[in-house]
């Protein structure tokens, strides 16, 4: 169901970045990859209960194009917040959408809750070691598609996208660097790293970033995991680089990526003394974006 995305080499100034852009997926983010799997690995039976998610709009896709794909029901939790367009997308693949508030732990609990009551499997955004196989996929691509990659930049909101390419890239080539990236108003894989143990940001913080896709105010068990085996550090992005990538991904490579998706990007332009020199794949995770938050980057209306 997912496409095999290629690595595009894109030269912004004289360094060289090896773009992945999964964006370019039928729902628009890398989030298919894992959903699909996961939904694929259901028995006959759980596919006829239907799924369920929770998501703030990409993984709801992912779920709801998949679900559709395989012939069973899927219901969303998602975020009043999240953006029209991705809750409008989610509806139109044949998916039943339930919103609440902003906090991730509250469309966590009401999916549960509705998993229970009506006997719906339930397919996590990222905690789930499928999910993350799916993911997984993407750090293989890139290793057959890159032998010599010296680093690897990853934007990080559940886990599931790291957790997936550092195991992948990891067990082939440990010494390729792993790095997350994350927003500055988000950080909370750094500080779940620096802490020893998984920090949990208020929901009134994560929601102010422009990354919509990186609001979740934890990163998973399963996920922290991963992080602690094979991820080498993480690099926090602030929102006006965030916004700045978005309108350079456009310019030097001709990608249109949502702001989660070009927070790797960001690394690479403003933070290059915190991964090594060499071969560099940015992941870019997503384009799904509302057209008039697409006009205001490119007019830089901040």
């Amino acid at each position: 169901m997912a496409v095999r995305t290629p690595l595009l080499r894109c030269q912004p100034d004289s360094r060289i970045a090896y773009l992945k852009p999964e964006n370019l997926q039928p729902i628009g983010s890398f989030k298919l990859r894992g959903a699909y799997n996961k939904i694929a690995s259901l028995s006959d039976r759980d596919r006829r209960r239907g799924v369920i998610a929770y998501s703030s709009g990409n993984h709801a896709q992912g779920v709801a194009y998949a679900a559709r794909a395989l012939g069973c029901k899927a219901t969303i939790v998602m975020p009043r917040i999240a953006p029209k367009l991705k809750l409008e997308k989610t509806k139109a693949l044949g998916a039943d959408v339930v919103e609440v508030g902003p906090s991730s732990d509250e469309r966590k609990q009401r999916a549960e809750a509705l998993a229970s009551e009506h006997g719906f499997a339930l397919i996590p955004p990222y905690d789930d070691e499928t999910i993350i196989a799916g993911q997984g996929t993407m750090g293989l691509e890139i290793l057959e598609d890159l032998p010599d990659v010296t680093s690897v930049l990853v934007c990080v909101g559940g886990g599931g996208m790291i957790s997936g390419i550092a195991a992948a890239v990891k067990l082939q080539k440990p010494e390729a660097k792993i790095y997350g990236v994350e927003s500055e108003l988000g950080a909370k894989a750094r500080a779940s790293l620096e802490a020893g143990k998984r920090v949990a940001l208020p929901a009134e913080q994560t929601s102010r970033t422009i990354a919509d896709g990186l609001r979740t105010q934890s990163i998973g068990e399963h996920n922290f995991e991963h992080i602690l085996k094979f991820v080498d550090g993480f690099i926090s992005v602030r929102e006006d680089e965030i916004r700045e990538s978005v309108r350079r991904l456009m310019s030097d490579a001709h990608l249109v990526a949502e702001p989660s998706g070009a927070v790797p990007y960001a690394a690479f332009l403003f933070h290059q003394q915190e991964f090594p020199v060499g071969k560099t794949a940015v992941i870019v995770s997503g384009g799904n974006m509302e057209w008039s938050t697409l006009q205001q980057l490119i007019n830089r209306n901040e």
